[in-house]
């Protein structure tokens, strides 16, 4: 009863920007119920997000004291000093920068937001303050020059980018990192034959690498904007106005060219026209987006299942390590399941992918299969083990006094015993688990919950995505619960529903 409160207290809880003072409108709301513009004045700060991860020179933390610099936090502070406030940094994950401004986290959004016709079609968007053209970035020593001759090949780039739009405007297979320097990394690797993006993010984490090549010449060119909600045109505006006054002083100059990024694109002004943006006009749910989620929830399902093949008796393995009389062998079973449990299986899947790549070059799905298992190992391990420990010593008492050996005994004595008793954790585990493969997606896997971030961005929101994902997820989970129910009755022999 106490969680009746608490949610209607959650509920009625204003957004985080409120409890700051942050006044700031969501999409729709008209302007006379709360004017941004104002709530920024009134509090003498311009809240603007962006994403740490993108790194230099855009929004990156001062080696010394750890504080936001780059040149985009430099454009900022000389917004805020324009509009007489001060500028504060909120840190937001790149690919939700739209969602989380429509919502109200910050006031604007100031972060390589490139302008597209699907941003225009849920924000406003400023005049630009940077130019930029997309490099094709190669191995070195590639035939290939230019993407048509990369067809039939994946080519690495950065979800919901003006990149991305460019090659499924042209037919390509494109591979979604989160990170910037990862597309360069599994270039170098093999695992991709050419990576598509900016060229301030090649010239910095691509061009530099002894084994890659930049194609000289951009593929498209694009511009970067700031991001306002609908409904704030004045505070739109008053950005406008500060761009303008910027590049008139000169300070824009000034900034881009002590980040070293003033070049002869810079020159103009004028928008660069998205030509391979896709139509503007949203678009409602069709037949493919269908037979593409079902196709994500099939990836989904084959890395759950190998992954928690291997997991199983992993587990079990360490399971009997831990109970073995050994010191040695109890206590590196022990090590590999504190440290499995107790590290994020992220990070274990960007160790496995990134880190370990120049010793072991895993493909994506294997590496995906594999860092699930590692991680479930540990897991399996400690259920196992619980449920040996659960059965009744006299078992094995019995099973000696009639000549079995240690691992006779263990084989047809406790283990089908233990069995039964782990069922229902092992099937919870493994529901845990084919939820957990979303987070696959970091290392290139395009499963069930990145084709939903995907379709998310295509049909201009998240409510029908994620509907249809959760279904499809539920679908795949609930069979597995009711299966699992009807295991451990035939296995105690015992068809009643509920015990006695």
């Amino acid at each position: 009863m106490l969680a009746l409160p608490l949610v209607a207290a959650l509920i009625a809880e204003p957004p985080a920007s409120e409890q700051q003072g942050t006044a700031a409108t969501t999409q729709g709301a008209a302007p006379h119920d709360r004017d941004t513009l104002d709530g920024v004045r009134a509090r003498g700060e311009l809240v603007w997000g962006g994403d740490i991860q993108g790194g230099e020179p855009y929004v990156f933390e001062d080696p010394a004291d750890h504080h936001p610099i780059g040149f985009e936090v430099d454009i900022a502070d000389a917004l805020a000093q324009h509009l007489g406030v001060r500028a504060r940094f909120h840190q937001a994950d790149w690919s939700s920068l739209v969602p989380a401004l429509e919502r109200g986290d910050f006031d604007v959004a100031l972060n390589g937001l490139e302008d597209t016709p699907a941003r225009r079609d849920r924000i406003l968007l400023s005049v630009p303050y940077f130019v930029f053209g997309e490099t094709l970035v190669v191995r070195r020593g590639s035939k290939a020059r230019s993407l048509e001759e990369l067809r039939g090949e994946r080519i690495g780039t950065l979800n919901q980018s003006y990149a991305y739009d460019t090659l499924r405007s042209r037919g390509l297979a494109p591979a979604l990192y989160e990170g910037v320097s990862e597309p360069y990394t599994d270039l170098e690797l093999g695992r991709v034959g050419g990576v598509l993006l900016d060229h301030v993010i090649a010239a910095r984490y691509g061009c530099t690498r002894p084994d890659l090549e930049c194609i000289p010449g951009d593929v498209a060119s694009g511009t970067y904007v700031v991001g306002i909600r609908r409904g704030d045109a004045r505070l739109k505006a008053a950005i406008d106005d500060g761009l303008s006054a910027t590049r008139r002083s000169g300070r824009l100059r000034d900034i881009l060219e002590k980040w070293k990024l003033w070049d002869s694109r810079q020159e103009s002004s004028s928008h660069v026209t998205t030509v391979a943006s896709p139509p503007s006009s949203p678009r409602s749910w069709t037949l493919a987006d269908t037979r593409l989620f079902l196709e994500g929830a099939s990836i989904t399902i084959a890395i759950s299942i190998a992954a928690f093949l291997l997991a199983l008796p992993m587990g079990l393995a360490l399971a009997l390590a831990r109970l073995d009389r050994r010191g040695t062998l109890r206590w590196l079973a022990t090590a590999y399941v504190e440290i499995f449990r107790g590290t994020p299986l992220l990070l274990q899947l960007y160790v496995l992918y990134f880190a370990l790549s120049p010793l072991v070059r895993l493909g994506a799905m294997s590496a995906a299969v594999l860092g699930l298992a590692l991680n479930y190992a540990a897991y399996e391990a400690e259920v196992h083990r619980g449920a040996l420990l659960s059965v009744p010593h006299g078992q094995a008492e019995a099973a000696r006094s009639l000549g079995l050996g240690r691992w006779q005994t263990i084989r047809h004595v406790l283990l089908p015993q233990s069995l039964r008793i782990a069922l229902p954790a092992m099937t919870n585990d493994f529901v845990a688990l084919l939820k957990d493969s979303s987070l696959v997606s970091v290392i290139t896997v395009v499963e069930l919950t990145k084709r939903m971030t995907i379709a998310a961005v295509d049909l201009r929101g998240w409510l029908l995505p994620g509907l249809a994902c959760a279904a499809l997820y539920f679908t795949m989970s609930y069979p597995l619960a009711r299966l699992a129910e009807r295991l451990e009755r035939r296995l105690r022999h015992d068809q009643r529903p509920e015990p006695v």
